[in-house]
C-alpha cells in the first residue's frame, strides 16, 4: 500500500510540475498571418505599431497571427532599437525577393507573404492548405503536428515566440522625446527547413515573464512564393 500511494503521489508531482495541458487546433480556413517591420528608430513607424496592437482581441480569438519584426537598418540614425535582429531582415529580404520588391523599407506589412499597403481591405476567408496541432510539453517546450493538405508538394515553417506590453522612452534619433509602446514583439524567430508529408516539429521558447505575456505561433508557408499555408498560436500564460 505505501508503495502504492508513493507511485501515485510522484506521478501527481510530476503532473504538477509539468503544469496545465495546453493545446490548440488550427481551423479548416486558413488564419491570416500579419507580419509587421518596424523600428524604433524609424519616424514612420509608431502609427503602425499602434495599428498592431489594435489586433490583440482577435488575436486572442484565434482570428490571426500577428507578429511585429524590429529590425536594426536604422539604428546608425542614432537609436539603437533593442528589439532589432539580423534574421528579422532576413526574413524581411526573403519576404521581398517573393514579392518581387527592390528594396526593404519600414513600416512594412505583411498579410499571408504578400507585401499588404491597405490594411482596410477584408478578405474572404480561404481553405487551408495545411493543418496543425500545437502542445506545450514543458514550461519551455512546444511540440507541434502539421499535416500538409492533399497536392502540397513540399512547405516549410518557422517558429516565433512574441510578446506584449513593452514601451521605450527613445532619447536621440528620428524618434527622440517619443514613448513608444509595443505588443506582439518577436522575441525569438525559428526557421525551419523544407519538409514533405506529415511531420512533427519542436521549440524550445525563452522562458515567460509575467509582465510581458508571451504567445507561442507556428506559420507553415510555401517555400517557394513564401504564401502562408496555415498558421496558430498558443497562448499558455506564463
Amino acid at each position: 500500500m505505501r508503495a502504492l500511494v508513493a507511485a501515485t503521489f510522484s506521478a501527481l508531482s510530476a503532473a504538477a510540475l509539468a503544469g496545465p495541458v495546453c493545446t490548440a487546433k488550427s481551423p479548416a480556413t486558413l488564419t491570416p498571418v500579419v507580419e509587421v517591420f518596424t523600428s524604433e528608430g524609424c519616424s514612420s513607424c509608431p502609427p503602425a505599431d499602434k495599428w498592431l496592437s489594435k489586433l490583440k482581441d482577435d488575436a486572442a480569438k484565434g482570428l490571426v497571427v500577428a507578429e511585429g519584426f524590429h529590425v536594426g537598418y536604422w539604428d546608425y540614425i542614432g537609436w539603437v532599437d533593442r528589439f532589432a535582429n539580423p534574421a528579422h531582415t532576413d526574413h524581411q529580404r526573403q519576404l521581398a525577393a517573393w514579392n518581387r520588391i527592390d528594396s526593404i523599407y519600414t513600416p512594412q506589412i505583411v498579410r499571408n507573404g504578400k507585401d499588404w499597403r491597405d490594411e482596410r481591405v477584408i478578405l474572404a476567408p480561404e481553405p487551408a492548405k495545411a493543418s496543425i496541432e500545437l502542445r506545450r510539453t514543458s514550461d519551455d517546450a512546444f511540440a507541434a503536428n502539421v499535416a500538409p493538405a492533399e497536392g502540397v508538394a513540399s512547405w516549410a515553417a518557422y517558429w516565433t515566440v512574441t510578446e506584449h506590453g513593452y514601451s521605450s522612452k527613445v532619447k536621440s534619433g528620428e524618434n527622440a522625446g517619443e514613448f513608444l509602446k509595443h505588443d506582439f514583439v518577436v522575441r525569438q524567430y525559428v526557421p525551419v527547413g523544407d519538409r514533405r508529408g506529415t511531420a512533427s516539429l519542436t521549440l524550445r521558447a525563452i522562458a515567460a515573464s509575467a509582465e510581458h505575456p508571451r504567445q507561442v505561433n507556428l506559420v507553415v508557408f510555401d517555400p517557394k512564393n513564401g504564401k502562408t499555408l496555415q498558421a496558430l498560436s498558443l497562448n499558455c500564460g506564463a
